[in-house]
């Protein structure tokens, strides 16, 4: 069951532009998420206690986002707007609802540049709304030579081993299908690339995986490749951390001191994990000539 609800605002500005995605602002259609992944990392909040029975859709959501835009335009503050940064913007019910394509239609009146992020096939719906977005949005002054375009599409997986993804992300489509979606959408002239985030230690962050993940990126024409670590939040029955490691319990029982001594008590891996995984990625995208950033 999906909740309608009326919101007061939808469009919300950063204190400061993402250095990795660039947006500027977010918007999000709806609340809670059928796709369902485990590692969600709003799991850990308020709003993942449910991610697929709490499902709500922001049925007034276009007509708050124009009065907001408009008003931005107005005053010249054009910068990306990424959809969605806390669910996904091409969830079953969209294909119901049309709010996600309704918002880029408002984001094309007021020629707002966005980025797209996504694991869903459904975004081919709208690669003509895309394509003159794309074609029309007015960008920031230093971003009209790079990234100087006003769509950017960005596909996130975890891994390419489909039975651990339908574990993870019961609801998601399978990765190939993802990268095949991501191929059509470059094939169109659209800029776009993959997020393999979060990789999945000792699951989908070994050298050889990572290898054959920005490999496989590559050959399906993506023009940039993020690698971000897995993060585990909160205490609680629903928390992404109590879920992920429910899942190491019962499918890689012997991973789970090897986490504890990963993790300890932070929701991050160790700095050195960290620092490891970047210098593993930056060997790997240059290997292959494939951006580890947008810029």
């Amino acid at each position: 069951m999906v909740r309608e609800v009326r919101v007061g605002s939808v469009l919300n500005r950063h204190r400061k532009r993402d250095p990795w995605f660039l947006d500027d602002y977010s918007v999000n259609p709806y609340s809670g998420c059928s796709f369902n992944c485990l590692y969600c990392y709003t799991r850990g909040s308020k709003y993942g206690e449910d991610m697929e029975g709490g499902l709500s859709a922001k049925v007034n959501a276009p007509e708050v986002l124009e009065r907001q835009l408009a008003r931005r335009a107005r005053r010249g503050e054009y910068g990306f707007v990424a959809l969605s940064t806390s669910t996904e913007p091409y969830q079953r019910i969209e294909e119901k609802t049309g709010l996600t394509r309704r918002i880029l239609e408002v984001i094309l009146q007021y020629r707002f540049p966005v980025h797209v992020l996504t694991k869903s096939t459904l975004v081919l719906r709208d690669l003509d709304l895309l394509r003159e977005i794309d074609r029309r949005a007015i960008l920031p002054e230093d971003l009209r030579e790079k990234p100087g375009r006003g769509v950017i599409i960005n596909f996130s997986l975890s891994t390419l081993d489909r039975k651990l993804a339908r574990i993870l992300e019961p609801g998601a489509p399978e990765p190939e299908e993802r990268l095949k979606t991501m191929e059509r959408c470059k094939q169109e002239g659209l800029f776009t690339g993959i997020s393999f985030i979060p990789v999945l230690p000792f699951l989908s962050d070994s050298e050889e995986k990572l290898d054959e993940m920005i490999k496989t990126a590559k050959n399906y024409g993506a023009d940039f490749v993020f690698v971000g670590a897995l993060t585990l939040f909160g205490k609680g029955p629903s928390a992404c951390k109590t879920l992920y490691y429910k899942f190491l319990e019962t499918h890689y029982p012997e991973l789970v001191p090897e986490y504890k001594r990963l993790y300890r008590i932070f929701w991050a891996p160790s700095r050195e994990y960290q620092r490891e995984l970047e210098e593993k990625t930056k060997k790997l995208t240059q290997k292959y000539g494939v951006k580890n950033r947008i810029l």
